[in-house]
């Protein structure tokens, strides 16, 4: 296979791994994971103009802004099957619930839900429609929107990349490998949204970045690295994070 198809195989691998969105079946060349890591941002692209576009069309409709954010958020959930919430719940029942780094990591792996998964998925999904639905729904808000979407997306990319795997298996191992080539062609594609954040949304850049350090730290020291529930976790963490300062620029403005 060529350059451009080996490439397209990886896209179409990092939008079958992170949404459900219909992108046909790999067939001839099924890449590694982690070749597809760089594609990462790309699909936060498209997840963030999901829900952006669906809020301010629900809103059109004269839905009140509220109703608009849940069935925006929803339609987000759909098309990325849960995934990042899904890690979230996993890390909040094993870090709280785990007494050692072999029993949090055990936790985390069953697929029964906690206490403190319960909890973690209700704050934030509440707080994600909140945040939402402060926002106005107009074209102006699909950038930053997207801007949020594809860095907490490269975040994953940096866990992967930067801290050991946890485990000897899963998604996360699959996809972990210490390549800087692999880094920084996702930089590459997510350079813009750094950019075009720089000029005007630069404290919901740094919010971004500095939730993603400090939940690489968190990680690193609850379970020696990443999981696949850590870089699940540590996106919508950092996204929200971006919502919650995006929504102080429009407060403040």
């Amino acid at each position: 296979m060529n350059w451009i198809g080996t490439r397209l195989a990886e896209l179409q691998l990092a939008f079958m791994l992170l949404t459900r969105l219909p992108v046909g079946k790999l067939t001839s060349h099924v890449p590694e994971l982690a070749d597809a890591r760089w594609a990462f941002p790309l699909v936060g692209c498209i997840v963030g103009c999901i829900i952006a576009s669906s809020y301010i069309i629900l809103s059109q409709l004269m839905l009140p802004s509220f109703a608009a954010a849940i069935l925006a958020i929803t339609a987000g959930l759909f098309s990325t099957g849960a995934i990042h919430e899904d890690g979230l719940a996993d890390c909040a029942d094993g870090f709280g619930g785990g007494q050692n780094r072999k029993k949090k990591l055990a936790i985390m792996r069953d697929s029964a839900i906690g206490s403190y998964g319960t909890l973690s998925l209700i704050i934030i999904t509440g707080l994600r429609i909140l945040l939402l639905s402060m926002l106005p729904a107009t074209l102006e808000i699909i950038p930053p929107i997207i801007i949020c979407s594809v860095i907490s997306r490269y975040a994953m990319v940096g866990y992967l990349c930067l801290l050991p795997a946890a485990r000897q298996e899963g998604l996360g191992n699959q996809a972990s490998g210490n390549n800087n080539h692999t880094l920084l062609l996702a930089g590459l594609f997510a350079l813009p949204a750094f950019i075009i954040g720089a000029f005007s949304l630069i404290y919901v850049i740094i919010a971004i970045v500095g939730v993603a350090f400090l939940w690489g730290i968190i990680a690193r020291y609850q379970v020696g690295g990443q999981t696949g529930d850590v870089c699940g976790a540590g996106q919508i963490l950092c996204e929200t994070a971006g919502w919650l300062m995006l929504v102080s620029n429009y407060i403040d403005l």
